[in-house]
């Protein structure tokens, strides 16, 4: 589960809260009381009425109107209360069926369960489609996010290697791997698929929290234009050995996402054209050791994303055309002992930018035709040459606003 799960209310928290009958009437008939004496008070004044000649004889047309406004006083009454009552029974009535749908789905949770820990493979994909089903109907949020949780749990776990197919008995085994591999792969795509739906539209999960730590994604699963708004976004240890995440163009604001420790090592990751705009972001101690991850594109407009003591050792790496305003970016103790990483036309235009104590000792970094226009971009105690472009694209005289390390300053500059 996510570590800071937002509280969601519970069945519980929806249970009936009514006054008493005697209670609500007299709130009811006050209330309406005060509102007919505002009305008409407010009439008096405005049709001009000076005063009640009192000395008029009460006469029999006017006893009957008197009559009638009594009758009508009564009949008022007595609808009101009909009105609190029936009020009263459609509250019950909606009690009684939100009751009725939440053990229903009680029920259906427990068969889809029950379904997903089956010996076969055909079952569980069946339970996999009852609890994305069960997740589209739920009659709260809470709900909702309980069927999420359950699918990116059994994602989580352990499931043995491909044994191979070489001799009949890996070959059985190699097809029961490749069965319950097209279970996994399913639950991915129904995530894709629900998260890439517009919040409030039928089937979107957008809103809620999505964990897939530690998890092994060996097939494309595309969140383009997901918008991940003030939820939990965890891929944290998650392998990418293969295939393809898209996240192009996907919003992430005020929420966390979590990449720590994320190994990178054959896949293609897609954060093109990404906002990144109030939330937290990590990619702390992640491993990029093959593939490419694109960030081209990506605007980072506030929040905090961290970079810290993430290993770039093989593959690449775009950062080129990003935007950094606004954000703090941290690249502390990073390290770059190979593949290559590309800041080319990157705008630095505002925010902190941190690369310090990061260790340039191979591969490519490259800054060339980045702009450094108003951030506050820090260099200082890195170890190695400096990265390509990255002089002349500061300039000289260096700005304020980038601090260099001592072994990369212009000569004669301080």
């Amino acid at each position: 589960m996510a570590a800071n799960r937002r509280s969601q209310p519970t069945s519980n928290d929806r249970e009936l809260r009514l006054w008493r009958v005697g209670r609500a009437l007299t709130w009811t008939f006050a209330a309406a009381v005060m509102i007919s004496g505002g009305i008409f008070y407010g009439l008096v004044i405005l049709l001009g009425f000076k005063e009640i000649d009192t000395s008029a004889d009460l006469d029999a047309s006017t006893l009957f109107d008197l009559v009638k406004l009594s009758f009508g006083v009564v009949a008022g009454a007595g609808a009101l209360v009909a009105l609190v009552v029936a009020y009263r029974r459609q509250r019950v009535d909606e009690a009684g069926a939100h009751r009725e749908a939440t053990r229903l789905h009680a029920e259906r949770f427990s068969q889809a369960v029950d379904k997903l820990g089956s010996d076969s493979p055909a079952v569980r994909l069946g339970g996999v489609h009852a609890l994305a089903g069960l997740a589209d109907d739920a009659p709260t949020q809470h709900l909702r996010q309980t069927c999420i949780d359950v699918l990116c749990a059994y994602l989580q776990l352990p499931f043995t290697p491909d044994p191979g197919d070489s001799s009949p008995t890996h070959q059985e085994k190699h097809h029961h791997y490749l069965a319950l591999r097209k279970v996994r792969h399913t639950i991915l795509h129904i995530i894709s698929d629900h998260y890439r739906r517009p919040a409030g539209t039928h089937r979107s999960w957008q809103g809620c929290d999505l964990d897939l730590s530690g998890v092994t994604i060996d097939c494309d699963m595309d969140l383009s234009g997901a918008v991940f708004s003030g939820g939990t976004l965890n891929f944290s240890g998650a392998m990418f050995p293969s295939g393809a995440l898209h996240l192009n163009h996907a919003v992430f604001s005020d929420g966390t996402i979590h990449f720590s420790g994320a190994v990178f090592s054959g896949s293609a990751v897609y954060f093109s054209g990404a906002t990144f705009s109030g939330s937290a972001v990590y990619f702390s101690d992640a491993m990029f050791s093959g593939g490419t991850v694109y960030f081209s594109g990506a605007a980072f407009s506030g929040g905090t994303v961290h970079f810290s003591d993430a290993i770039f050792s093989s593959g690449v790496v775009h950062f080129s055309d990003v935007v950094f305003s606004g954000s703090a970016v941290h690249f502390r103790d990073a390290m770059f002992p190979g593949g290559a990483v590309y800041f080319r036309g990157a705008v630095f235009s505002s925010g902190t930018v941190h690369f310090r104590d990061a260790v340039f000792s191979g591969g490519t970094v490259n800054f060339r035709g980045a702009v450094f226009s108003g951030s506050t971009v820090h260099f200082r105690g890195v170890t190695g040459p400096a990265p390509e472009g990255l002089l002349s694209a500061v300039g000289v005289p260096v700005p304020a606003t980038v601090s260099l390390a001592v072994a990369w300053l212009p000569e004669g500059a301080s």
